[in-house]
């Protein structure tokens, strides 16, 4: 069939497997074209692996470093009437370039909440690597069953005590407009911390150590956000914040049990996900950071995040740099004064009529159509292209 992009809000209900593909190898160049990494981790679990932060945090260790890598994720092969998802394509294509490059890739689609997701991997990590030395937990869903319990919980992106409004940028349109978001209820925060907190991570970290498969002086990171002041009620101070919060406590947990310098927490970069692209107020702030960012010659994508989170904090021999909650902060470029300086004065401004001079909007929307393969150079969208593909592991 012939794929094109139907987008539908903040999502792309299509994607392109020859462009996935293509937008994973401009990552893995990027990361071959930067110097090697050296006592970085060698055998990595990515935990929600298949886009954005989690897709490079197991670019970056393969390419970089020559590490064997297990991906976890749950995304939707295509049929022969139907496109797969872009997660589904993406960790095709890696597999296949990994297993070009000579290095061990094996993925697990899934729910990577449930006890039986984390046993198969186990018998995995036992079977083929003995250990593993890195986990990354990289895991953005809307809701999660408790495998304890049974129980189904739903996260919610609201503030807490008070209606929150704010200029907003209807993706869709073009127009900046505003929201009104009612504040949550006592049980919405508590669902959203069971949803998107560090109880996961925990339930992970306690099977692999169980399991014996968890090598000496091993890592964890987990990745989480602050932003700027504009976006503090809706999501550092609403109810995603007091999920985050709850991450920040797992990591501290995980350190005593473990030993200090075992699990972090990585606050990293706003960019164009399919995470960030739902939270309302968002894009807008994006659009804004891209172009000063673009301009000042700092910006990064997932890619340069990872690298850097790689190369400046979990390899090459040193230790992480904490803030003072001891946290890493690759998120420092965004949050200079004077980028955030420079995004404040221009969210006064912006408007319908000066999008397109003030922001980056079609920045975003190249980089938003990517994520799905459409827009990649080298790529002929007018070809017939096969939707299903499989991974080269389960072929």
């Amino acid at each position: 069939m012939i794929i094109a992009p139907k987008t539908r809000g903040f999502i792309c209900t299509t994607a392109h497997p020859e462009g996935c593909a293509a937008n994973v190898q401009a990552q893995i160049d990027y990361v071959k074209s930067q110097p090697a990494l050296t006592d970085g981790p060698k055998k990595v679990l990515v935990i929600g692996s298949s886009t954005g932060y989690g897709l490079a945090s197991r670019i970056v260790p393969a390419f970089g470093n020559g590490a064997a890598t297990i991906g976890v994720f749950f995304e939707k092969p295509g049929t022969e009437r139907k496109t797969g998802s872009a997660g589904w394509y993406n960790s095709v294509a890696f597999e296949a370039a990994a297993k070009e490059a000579g290095l061990y890739a094996k993925s697990f689609n899934g729910d990577a909440f449930s006890n039986d997701m984390k046993a198969e991997v186990i018998e995995t990590i036992k079977a083929d690597l003995g250990e593993v030395d890195c986990i990354v937990y990289s895991l953005a869903s809307p809701r999660r069953t408790d495998p304890t319990d049974g129980e189904t919980y739903k996260s919610v992106l609201k503030p807490i005590g008070a209606p929150y409004s704010q200029k907003n940028l209807n993706t869709d349109t073009g127009e900046v407009d505003s929201v009104s978001i009612e504040p949550c209820t006592e049980e919405e925060i508590a669902q959203t911390v069971k949803v998107m907190g560090g109880e996961d991570w925990e339930l992970w970290l306690n099977a692999l150590n169980e399991a014996g498969v968890l090598a000496d002086g091993f890592t964890t990171v987990a990745y989480s956000y602050i932003g700027p002041e504009l976006t503090f009620p809706i999501y550092t101070n609403g109810t995603i914040g007091k999920a985050k919060e709850h991450l920040e406590g797992s990591a501290a947990a995980m350190n005593e049990k473990f030993g200090a310098g075992t699990a972090f927490v990585s606050v990293n970069k706003a960019l164009v996900t399919q995470a960030s692209s739902a939270i309302p107020v968002v894009p807008l702030y994006i659009s804004l950071l891209y172009k000063v960012m673009k301009e000042a010659g700092n910006h990064e994508g997932c890619i340069e995040q990872i690298q850097r989170l790689f190369t400046d904090h979990l390899a090459n021999g040193g230790e992480p740099t904490l803030d003072e909650k001891k946290r890493i902060r690759i998120d420092d470029w965004e949050m200079q004064e004077s980028i955030q300086s420079a995004v404040g004065d221009a969210w006064e401004k912006i408007t319908t009529e000066n999008l397109s001079e003030l922001s980056d909007f079609s920045g975003y929307k190249t980089e938003f159509l990517k994520l799905f393969g459409f827009g990649l150079e080298g790529v002929d969208y007018e070809a017939d292209t096969d939707p299903e593909r499989l991974l080269p592991s389960q072929s």
